[in-house]
């Protein structure tokens, strides 16, 4: 199957993967294939390609903190979801990580692109189905 989603506007549109090296093309094609399988283009319509750029940025972005983990020493794709709070020495800050996410969305509450991504999926992706 060849990738429908265009690269070169993929980039456009979502300028924080601009960079090649970082995000090589053959991710995008690998995560856009599964993207443009997984995302039912009739239930999407004219929002699909949109939907398909969500996808693949949420994938993108859990796959350089896996890469920045192995490069870091860490085990890559090891995820602990958003931290609630940190402290260094005598400095602590907190965030309200629940109030931002979309409930029953598991994973896709990773990243922002995720969170859309869940967020019209529940619009286009169940829409209304007659029997």
């Amino acid at each position: 199957m060849a990738l429908v989603l265009d690269i070169a506007t993929f980039r456009a549109a979502f300028p924080a993967f601009a960079d090649s090296s970082r995000y090589p093309n053959a991710q995008i094609t690998l995560f856009g294939t599964v993207a443009e399988l997984m995302t039912n283009k009739d239930r999407w319509g004219d929002m699909w390609t949109f939907g398909v750029s969500l996808y693949v940025a949420h994938e993108l972005t859990l796959e350089a903190q896996s890469t920045a983990a192995a490069q870091n020493g860490g085990v890559p794709g090891g995820q602990s979801g958003a931290t609630a709070s940190k402290a260094v020495g005598s400095v602590s800050v907190s965030y309200d990580t629940t109030s931002s996410a979309e409930k029953n969305a598991g994973w896709w509450n990773l990243t922002t692109y995720g969170k859309q991504y869940f967020r019209l999926l529940r619009m286009f992706g169940a829409g209304a189905v007659q029997l």
